[in-house]
Formats: C-alpha cells, structure tokens, sequence
C-alpha cells in the first residue's frame, strides 16, 4: 500500500482488512491453477495480489450493502470510520488493483496481460449482476425465489470471483493461453456454490472463531438456500409472519423475531437440506476437476486444487 498522506482517512483504511488475514483462497487458487499448467510462481504473482486487493475492497462494499457489522472478528469498516470513509477506502482499493494487472505486461507479455484484463471485465460484470439480483431481492421483499434461482445468484456474485476466475486466469498464465477456459466454469460453480453454502451455513452454525455476526444473514434477511427452503414449507400462517419480518429494514427487526425465524429454520429441517445440496455439488466439482487434471503431472498444486472441493465443505 502507498505510504503516503492522507494516512489516516484513507491509506491506513486500506490496509486494514488485509492486515486482518482471511483464507487467501482466491489468490492461492490462481496460484496453484497457474503452476497446475507449467508457469512458475513469479508469473502468476501480479494477477494473485490484484485477485486479493479486489476482493478485500467488495468486502467493504459488501459490509455496507449488508449493513454488516462484523468482519473477520472486529467491527466492519463502516462502523468504525463511518460509510464515506469507507466506501472511499473501496472504491480506492478497486482501482488500486488494476495495478497489478498492468504490471503483468513485464513478465508475461502484452498479449495475455490484455486477456487477464477481458476475463477481469467479465468477472465485474457478473459479480455485479449477482450482487444486484440478492440486494433487489431484499429491497423488494421478494418470495417467489427457488433453489435454481439461488444458484444462479451464487454463480454470478460469488463463483466468478471466488473460484471460476481465479482458476482461469491462472491456467491462462500457465498454458500462455492454450488451454480450453470453459471447463472452469462448471468446476468453479459447483466448487463456488458449494463453498457459499457452507458460507450460509457457518452464519447459523459458526464456533467462536467464525469471525461474522452469527445469524447476521437472518438479520440482512438474505435470501439464502435455507431461508428459501423455509419459506418454501412453512404453513400459510407462519410464511405470512414471516414475510411480514422480512419486509422491514435490519434496523427494523427484533431479537426475538430473529430467534423465531431461527426456530422455524431448525423445524423444517433447512441446514440438513442445505448441506445435503453442498455435499451433492462438491461431488461434481471433483468430477468435473478429474476432467481438467486428466494426464497432469502429479504435484502439490494438483493435490491442492483437488483438496480444495473436501475443504470447502468441511471447514468450519
């Protein structure tokens, strides 16, 4: 990060969610995928460190979408400096990670620099649609949502960036773009899918080091799989009501209306549903990674990025 004034309004801002941890998932991934094909770590660095510099910014973003108020076991980053500093602090970060990107043309060429860049492009763009479809569904208290609708928001807000562009754009740094780009897609759906619903379900489930708001996706009443599913197969009477919770601000709900929607997610038997769903798409994420890695040379970056599908539904 510059180290440069204005220090305290913006440049210690965005140092401050890196400087918490986090899985490094994204970046490790591009990493594993890009010597997965024969490149070396130094190629595929640039595009690693603007993979994490642009998640850790939506994760500001995010916060103050959500209305969040805890991330990685402190206050988010809103509640501690207030939503202007912040959503500054994000919009700078997004920007500083095209840096990196630019920074490609040195090590790997103009031509697969500029093709990093269009997949990026593309990555934005779904990522947004699928933060625009879950926002919408909270705005306007909308029911009508099925399991293929969930997944279709997960696939666009959180595959692109968490698993399918990360593995694409390191196999194209490490084939020097020969190899075929849309088998990622299915492995880094089903990988992302089920990575984001254990996600959900660590919200309700999470031990003292989850580092979220347990149950925080109830109060942002976030259309999850399993509070699809509970709408889905409460009586009339218990969805009118809870609707009725769902339709008003965060701000807006009580503890105990909370802990009710919790109690009705237990009775219909939503985390088992859920992770069932989990279970069955990790299982073609495998599938679909022992087509990629077909006639690969045994190594650690193949074993990780195969461990990877038995880490994300287990991890707790």
């Amino acid at each position: 990060m510059p180290s440069r004034e204005p220090r305290r309004y913006l440049y210690d801002l965005l140092s401050d969610y890196p400087q918490r941890g986090g899985k490094m998932m994204r970046p490790s991934m591009c990493i594993a995928a890009a010597r997965l094909f024969g490149a070396p770590l130094e190629n595929a660095m640039h595009t690693a460190v603007a993979i994490e510099i642009l998640h850790n910014a939506l994760l500001i973003h995010d916060d103050i979408e959500d209305g969040s108020e805890e991330r990685r076991g402190q206050p988010t980053l809103h509640m501690l400096h207030g939503m202007p500093l912040a959503l500054n602090a994000g919009d700078t970060l997004t920007l500083m990670s095209l840096r990196p990107l630019l920074d490609n043309r040195a090590r790997i060429g103009e031509r697969l620099t500029l093709r990093i860049i269009e997949e990026t492009e593309r990555m934005a763009r779904e990522c947004a649609e699928g933060q625009a479809m879950e926002l919408g569904w909270r705005r306007y208290n909308t029911t009508e949502i099925g399991d293929a609708d969930y997944l279709e928001m997960v696939l666009k807000k959180t595959c692109w960036l968490a698993t399918i562009y990360p593995m694409r754009v390191g196999a194209l740094i490490g084939s020097r773009g020969s190899v075929d780009l849309d088998p990622f897609i299915r492995y880094g759906f089903f990988l992302g899918a089920a990575f984001q619903i254990q996600d959900d379900l660590l919200n309700l489930v999470g031990d003292d080091g989850y580092g979220k708001e347990i149950n925080g996706d109830i109060w942002e009443g976030k259309r999850t799989l399993m509070l699809i599913h509970t709408i889905r197969e409460s009586t009339a009477a218990e969805r009118a009501r809870l609707l009725r919770v769902l339709c008003r601000p965060r701000e807006g709900r009580s503890l105990s209306e909370v802990r009710w929607i919790r109690t009705l997610m237990n009775k219909y038997g939503c985390a088992e549903y859920a992770r069932k769903i989990a279970n069955g798409l990790a299982g073609a994420a495998l599938h679909e990674y022992s087509l990629i890695s077909a006639g690969l040379p045994d190594s650690r970056d193949k074993h990780f990025l195969e461990q990877m599908v038995t880490w994300v539904i287990e991890r707790n």
